[in-house]
C-alpha cells in the first residue's frame, strides 16, 4: 500500500514542537513545586516539610509516565504514531491548563493538593505517551546514517522547554511583587500552555504515518497486546535500557529541581540569581545535543553513551567542591559542567532506546524504558538529594549521582550495540 512521504522539515519540526510543549508543561510544574506550591498548596509549620510534600506530588508524574507509555504505546503500535501523538499532546496540555485554574489551599482546603496531584498525574500520563512517539516520528523517517541526527530533534525539546519555563518565571518574578506573583502571576505559565498546544496540534495533524509503522501494517505484523509482548519477548532490553538511562534522569533533576531548591534555601542564593545561572547553563545543554548526535552517528550510540557516563561518574565527585555558598562563579561552573554532560548523554539516548525494539512494539518498548528510568532516576531524586544534603552534606548528593552512573555504565556494557546493525535495513 502506497503511503505519502513526509517532508524532512515537517517531521523534524513536528517532533521538536511536541516535546518542547510537553517539557515546557512538565518543567513549569517543577519550578512551581519549588517556588509556589509549598506556600499555596501545602501550608505547614515547617517550610522544609512543605517543600518535601510538594516534591512528593512532583514525583507522581514519574509513576504515571509508564502508565502513559503502556496506554499510548498500545495505540501507537496498534493504530499508528500520528493519532497517538495528538492524543498524548492533548492529555498533557489540558492537565497543565487546569493546574493554572485550580483554587489554592486557602480556598478549598485539602481538596486543593488532591486536585493538584490529579493534574500532575495527567501531565505524567501525557508525557509518557509523547516522548516515545516523537522519537519514533523522527528516527523512523531518518535516512541511512542519520538516525541519531534525526533522533536528537525531539531531545532538543527538553532544553528549549526548560528555557521557556525558566524564562517566563524569571520575567514574572522581575515584573511583579511577591504579593501579585503568589496571588495570580504564577498561573500565567500554566495557562499560556494553551497557545503552544494549538500550534503543536496544527503541525502534527499535517504529518503522515512513519514508513516503519506502515511496513508493519503492510506485512500484518501488529501484535495484539504490545505491552505483554515487550515484557515476554524483550524483557532484557527493557531492563538494560531502563538502567542505562537512569543516570541521565538523576543528573538532570539534580541540576534543575534539587539545585534550584538547595541553592535558594541551603546556600541562600536569591531566586533571581539562581534562575539566571540555570538558564545560562541550560544553553550548554541545548548546544551540545547536536554534536552528541554527530558523534553517535559516527562512532555508535552505545560507545558515545559509555564515554559520557564515565564523565558523569567523575562529575559526581565534584559536588562538594563546586556547589557551595557565596561563590556564584563556582555555582555557575557546577551547573555548566553538569548540564553540558546532560546534553552529551541526552542527545543519543532516544535513538539508542528506540533501536532496542522492533517496529511492532517499538512505541511501547522505548516509551516504557524511558519512563521506567524516570521512576528509578528522577521521581525521588529531589527528595533523596534534599535528605542527603541536610543529613550528610552536599558531597553525598554527588556520590548518589556517581552511584547511578555506575549502574548505567554496567547496563551499557551488557547491552548489545544497536549501532552495529546496518542503517539501510529498517529493524
Amino acid at each position: 500500500m502506497s503511503q505519502p512521504s513526509n517532508k524532512a522539515r515537517t517531521v523534524l519540526f513536528a517532533s521538536l514542537i511536541g516535546t518542547t510543549i510537553e517539557f515546557f508543561d512538565f518543567y513549569i510544574y517543577a519550578t512551581a513545586a519549588v517556588l509556589v506550591f509549598p506556600k499555596l498548596f501545602f501550608p505547614a509549620a515547617d517550610p522544609a516539610a512543605a517543600v518535601l510534600q510538594s516534591f512528593a506530588t512532583f514525583a507522581i508524574a514519574f509513576f504515571a509516565r509508564p502508565v502513559g507509555s503502556a496506554l499510548f504505546g498500545h495505540f501507537g503500535d496498534r493504530i499508528g504514531r500520528k493519532a497517538t501523538l495528538v492524543a498524548a499532546l492533548l492529555t498533557m496540555g489540558l492537565s497543565t491548563i487546569v493546574i493554572g485554574l485550580l483554587p489554592t489551599y486557602a480556598t478549598i482546603g485539602t481538596l486543593a493538593p488532591l486536585l493538584l496531584a490529579l493534574c500532575r498525574f495527567g501531565q505524567g500520563l501525557g508525557l509518557g505517551g509523547e516522548w516515545g512517539g516523537a522519537v519514533l516520528l523522527a528516527t523512523e523517517n531518518a535516512p541511512p546514517g542519520k538516525r541519531a541526527w534525526y533522533g536528537m530533534f525531539p531531545q532538543l525539546g527538553a532544553p528549549i522547554g526548560f528555557l521557556l519555563s525558566g524564562g517566563i518565571f524569571l520575567i514574572l518574578t522581575q515584573t511583579m511583587g511577591d504579593e501579585q506573583f503568589f496571588a495570580w502571576g504564577w498561573r500565567i505559565p500554566f495557562l499560556s500552555s494553551a497557545i503552544l498546544v494549538i500550534v503543536g496540534l496544527y503541525v502534527r495533524l499535517k504529518i503522515h504515518e512513519t514508513p516503519d509503522f506502515q511496513a508493519v501494517l503492510d506485512k500484518g505484523e501488529r501484535v495484539k497486546v504490545p505491552f505483554v509482548t515487550v515484557f515476554k519477548e524483550h524483557g532484557r532490553a527493557l531492563l538494560l535500557g531502563t538502567l542505562m538511562a537512569t543516570s541521565t534522569f538523576v543528573l538532570f533533576y539534580l541540576l534543575t529541581v534539587f539545585a534550584l531548591s538547595w541553592g535558594t534555601t541551603g546556600l541562600h542564593y536569591s531566586r533571581t540569581q539562581f534562575l539566571l545561572l540555570q538558564l545560562g547553563a541550560v544553553c550548554f545543554f541545548g548546544f551540545l545535543i547536536p554534536p552528541s548526535a554527530i558523534i553517535a552517528d559516527r562512532f555508535g550510540r552505545r560507545a558515545a553513551m559509555i564515554g559520557v557516563t564515565v564523565a558523569i561518574m567523575v562529575f559526581g565527585l565534584t559536588f562538594g567542591a563546586l556547589f557551595v555558598a557565596d561563590d556564584l562563579v563556582k555555582a555557575g561552573l557546577f551547573l555548566v559542567i553538569g548540564l553540558s554532560l546532560m546534553g552529551l548523554t541526552y542527545g543519543p539516548l532516544g535513538t539508542l532506546l528506540a533501536e532496542l525494539f522492533p517496529p511492532a512494539v517499538r512505541y511501547t518498548g522505548s516509551s516504557l524504558t524511558f519512563n521506567l528510568a524516570g521512576i528509578l532516576g528522577a521521581s525521588l531524586a529531589p527528595y533523596v538529594a534534599t535528605a542527603l544534603a541536610k543529613n550528610y552534606g552536599i558531597e553525598y548528593v554527588g556520590y548518589y549521582l556517581t552511584g547511578a552512573a555506575v549502574l548505567s555504565l554496567i547496563a551499557l556494557l551488557l547491552v548489545k550495540s544497536p549501532a552495529r546493525q546496518p542503517e539501510v535495513a529498517r529493524v
